[in-house]
């Protein structure tokens, strides 16, 4: 099967318009690329969940709209009407800049856009005892390494990125067997599995985002962690007293790979859940906001003990 990419090129500000005329031809389902400007906009107003963005990677330079259709001769007549709505749109007193509205088709091979992104994962050694591998794959873990499978296709957090990379080397040097584990914003589930593999007996996960519960649940069910050692909770631990509540006691080891204005926000909480000496574990911190980070955290009653960096990201190792 070979398909069509029919691209509008647009502004921002014409984006809805276009929708509409693919919408007149009979294409719902449709991919929207926005401008830098326009996604970065996006971010910042929910700023406090994130501290660094790509301007390069986050938008495109010429906003548009596209849709792909099989290249047989019954959807001529689509690509047509999706040229005539243009056309008329070009005509419309929109008041406002709709850019060029350029209509571009291109012909694209068939491709298996399901499984393709797979090839780009591979095993991670990760620091002296995780071997990190994709759920596809069978490769035996090398000698004096524990494997970690994962499944990256369906939330953040594999062991590839610098922020994660370094959580997990601090947590295989702070967990002990018998620890219980507070894992804060566990995503993928991928270090709160880890502290079981390493030999923690029970670890808690909490995420804001509902995807994480089945998705962290899943995960460690493929690494074969028994349920009952594991326990995923959903909420906004910034707003939710009765979830903070819920989870606070004292645990061996804590973590938060999140951003620093929710490790700053969380210090006092991650404090009350820590045992007199427990390891903190912070990542996703980016240097700019490092000194931030240390003096909230040492506001909190933790010590710095072991800081790790790598491209311009931040983890720690923090001391109750």
């Amino acid at each position: 099967m070979k398909w069509l990419e029919i691209c509008v090129y647009t502004t921002d500000a014409g984006l809805d318009a276009v929708l509409l005329a693919f919408s007149s031809a009979g294409l719902d389902q449709v991919s929207i690329e926005e401008s830098h400007e326009r996604a970065m906009a996006f971010l910042n107003e929910r700023a406090v969940y994130w501290d660094f963005a790509d301007y390069e990677k986050v938008g495109v330079d010429k906003p548009c709209v596209k849709a792909y259709v099989a290249d047989v001769p019954e959807n001529e007549p689509v690509v047509a009407e999706v040229k005539a709505a243009i056309a008329r749109l070009r005509e419309t007193g929109l008041g406002f800049d709709a850019g060029s509205l350029s209509v571009v088709v291109s012909r694209m091979d068939d491709a298996d856009w399901e499984n393709n992104w797979k090839a780009y994962y591979k095993p991670l050694k990760i620091g002296r005892r995780l071997y990190v591998l994709p759920c596809w794959l069978t490769d035996p873990a090398p000698e004096g390494r524990v494997t970690l499978k994962l499944d990256p296709g369906v939330a953040f957090g594999t062991g590839e990125h610098h922020t994660t990379r370094m959580c997990l080397e601090l947590l295989e040097q702070a967990v002990k067997p018998g620890d219980e584990m507070l894992d804060l914003g566990c995503g993928s589930g991928i270090l709160s599995v880890a502290s079981i593999l390493l030999g923690a007996k029970r670890a808690v996960a909490v995420d804001i985002d509902p995807v994480a519960e089945h998705v962290a649940i899943e995960n460690a069910a493929m690494n074969g962690v028994d349920a009952a050692k594991y326990e995923v909770r959903i909420g906004d631990l910034l707003a939710n007293d009765v979830l903070r509540a819920s989870i606070r006691r004292e645990y061996d080891v804590v973590c938060a790979n999140i951003v620093a204005g929710v490790i700053i926000a969380l210090s006092p909480f991650a404090k009350a859940c820590c045992k007199q000496g427990a390891p903190f574990i912070v990542s996703g911190i980016i240097d700019e906001r490092e000194d931030e980070v240390k003096e909230a955290v040492n506001n909190a009653g933790f010590t710095v003990e072991t800081i790790l960096r790598s491209e311009g990201w931040v983890a720690m190792l923090l001391r109750a």
